[in-house]
């Protein structure tokens, strides 16, 4: 299964950008798929899962700021982010969770600065 990742950049304060995630395998057989992100020093942490268009969890501090997408047919996951903020800065991992599997399929890793 690969994981590739397209999207990140360099992006000022209040701007906005998306990140995509092309899955070689079928997103049908898929349970869950999402981002998760690392800022230097700290932890990875959960940014968005998505199991259906209405099953979807987001960390805190990005519910209403992030959406996460997949879409099955194009086997992709997406995630939009707006209102970029400083602390947004870290690289971004897209994952899936196969179906009956507990372990994840991670991506490269995508870099995002929210800088002046």
């Amino acid at each position: 299964v690969q994981l590739v990742e397209s999207g990140g950049g360099l992006v000022q304060p209040g701007g906005s950008l998306r990140l995509s995630c092309a899955v070689s395998a079928r997103l049908s057989t898929v349970y869950a798929a999402g981002w998760y992100r690392q800022a230097p020093g700290k932890e990875r942490e959960l940014v968005a899962a998505i199991r259906t268009a209405s099953d979807q969890d987001y960390a805190d501090s990005m519910k209403g700021r992030f959406a996460v997408y997949r879409d099955n047919a194009k086997k992709t996951v997406d995630l939009e982010m707006n209102n970029l903020k400083p602390g947004d800065t870290a690289v971004y991992y897209c994952y899936i969770q196969p179906r009956g599997e507990g372990n994840l399929y991670w991506g490269q890793g995508n870099q995002v600065t929210v800088n002046l």
